[in-house]
């Protein structure tokens, strides 16, 4: 096993551990705080966290990006936990989701396409996204 590949299982586990965690403070027995947020209560917290990375990484102290990163894991696995308990998707879905997207936008990378200047990859990208917009033809 390589060391890639062992942090590929340790974010994995955290990954499931993290949402455990949260599943718990939502549960019965849980935080009284946590189980009554909505989305749309952690809205306002989504966006202050996002602006706390934003100056943590504008401050280019690793420890602080570090600890804002998992501020913002923290919300998402929140958020993604209130749509599985509405039976919508889980974080598996929209992680897969987000994978798919990625692997879609960079065929240069991922498929048998070369890549050419940023200004074609820019371009590249923006096709593809307004493909992904397209209602499927009949």
């Amino acid at each position: 096993m390589t060391g890639m590949d062992e942090a590929d299982n340790r974010s994995d586990d955290a990954l499931a551990r993290l949402l455990a965690i949260v599943a718990r403070l939502r549960g019965e027995d849980g935080c009284p705080w946590d189980r009554k947020q909505t989305p749309a209560t952690l809205k306002k917290y989504l966006l202050e966290e996002t602006a706390e990375l934003a100056e943590a990484i504008d401050s280019g102290d690793p420890d602080h990006i570090r600890e804002e990163i998992g501020d913002c894991f923290f919300i998402l696995a929140m958020l993604t936990t209130m749509f599985r308990e509405q039976g919508l998707f889980a974080a598996t879905d929209a992680l897969e989701d987000i994978i798919a997207k990625m692997i879609r936008r960079h065929p240069h990378v991922f498929a048998d396409q070369t890549a050419g200047s940023e200004q074609e990859l820019r371009r590249q990208w923006e096709e593809i996204k307004a493909g992904e917009k397209r209602p499927p033809s009949s």
